[in-house]
């Protein structure tokens, strides 16, 4: 996989994360990197699995600070604040999944990806976001699930976008609190300055706003779409307060 190999330096930069703040989990054995002589080397498909699965276990404040830090991070580095609605499109969202089986939502999500027209390899997509559940569900408390793939491989399409999903009954989808999961979101995102921080948002906006509720009330796409819309605003106030 090119570029997969990253340096402290890099790693801190992918993480959104300060070197000492790095440094300090590298001392307790807390994120995963090898020592090739007298170089840290980090993979940075095992940092985007640990770095989301650790965003998607903080508490209220550190995803929070999270957020606001990696914000911060990605306007360093690109011209315009990152924002999930221009990754969202009504017909990129359905509201009447009729998957009833993990598996089955996975082949699904695909296939709606699929119709975006942006994905290039709907089998590999589908394999990574299976290599992803593998490591830890993506399955949150609340019934959302938050599905990205495993590797961030710019072929798989061309284009970032996200899908929104909600089944017609709820899944067994190994959420940490035994709960059924029926809305579902899929972050394909081509830039991995942004993907991290978009997936943090993507958790503020479920879990700290009435999102949820409202994408489970909305009759339609369009109103689910706006609801994201709103969600997303009102995440954003949340950023310098």
């Amino acid at each position: 996989m090119p570029h997969d190999k990253l340096n402290l330096t890099e790693a801190s930069r992918y993480l959104h994360l300060a070197q000492v703040k790095v440094e300090q989990l590298m001392r307790r054995r807390e994120i995963p990197y090898t020592v090739t002589g007298s170089r840290f080397v980090f993979l940075k498909h095992e940092l985007d699995a640990w770095a989301s699965r650790r965003i998607m276990e903080f508490d209220d404040r550190q995803l929070h600070d999270y957020h606001g830090n990696s914000h911060r991070g990605t306007m360093k580095v690109a011209d315009s604040q990152p924002r999930l609605r221009t990754l969202l499109a009504d017909r990129y969202v359905t509201s009447d999944l009729a998957a009833k089986t993990r598996a089955s939502v996975l082949r699904e999500m695909v296939r709606l990806a699929d119709r975006t027209g942006w994905l290039v390899y709907p089998e590999d997509l589908l394999r990574s976001l299976e290599e992803r559940e593998a490591l830890c569900s993506t399955g949150l408390p609340g019934g959302l699930a938050l599905l990205h793939p495993c590797h961030h491989d710019e072929y798989l399409f061309e284009k970032s976008f996200l899908l929104l999903a909600r089944t017609v009954r709820p899944v067994p989808f190994n959420a940490p609190d035994g709960k059924c999961t029926d809305i579902f979101f899929l972050l394909c995102c081509r830039d991995d300055c942004r993907h991290l921080h978009l997936l943090s948002r993507l958790c503020m906006m479920c879990l700290h706003t009435g999102l949820l509720d409202q994408l489970r009330e909305a009759p339609d796409a369009a109103t689910m779409v706006a609801a994201m819309t709103d969600a997303e605003t009102e995440v954003m106030k949340t950023i310098n307060a």
